[in-house]
């Protein structure tokens, strides 16, 4: 599963201005409704539910929000640079400025965790995750995600 697959040029967003983590998770439903098709109120409670099991703010300021849905054909991923950090209950209890959201169809097992995996490798790497930081341009963002060079060194 690579990230190429999961989102396009279009589901980046490179400076989306919050103020909370339920904010935050309101917004990236909004675009994900928007872009999949799918129902803004359905994404935004898989996403709460989610997080009421343990936060997905994974650490060094990444979250990666996830959460399947019946509705959905296939899985579906939206990236966020967020214009300044929020409280996200992360693990190591940093703020969050960059969240990549994942959607999976309700059957989709193994392949859901394969792309929380390849996700979770890719922004574990601090080199990739500070370019990602230091660029504003959906296009740039998106080809940093999406390099295949940077997250093979991943």
């Amino acid at each position: 599963m690579e990230i190429a697959e999961l989102i396009t040029p279009e589901s980046v967003i490179p400076n989306l201005k919050v103020t909370s983590k339920k904010q935050a998770l309101q917004e990236l439903a909004k675009r994900a409704a928007a872009l999949f098709d799918i129902g803004e109120r359905q994404v935004f409670e898989v996403l709460l539910e989610r997080e009421k099991l343990g936060t997905t703010g994974v650490g060094n300021g990444i979250a990666i929000p996830h959460g399947k849905l019946a509705d959905l054909g296939t899985l579906y991923g939206l990236f966020a640079r967020l214009e300044r950090p929020v409280d996200f209950d992360s693990i190591d209890e940093r703020p969050v400025d960059l969240i990549f959201l994942l959607l999976a169809p309700e059957n989709a097992g193994a392949e859901h965790l394969k792309a929380l995996s390849r996700v979770s490798r890719v922004l574990r790497d601090k080199g990739v995750c500070d370019k990602l930081r230091a660029t504003d341009t959906p296009e740039a963002l998106y080809s940093l995600l999406t390099d295949q060079t940077a997250n093979r060194a991943a």
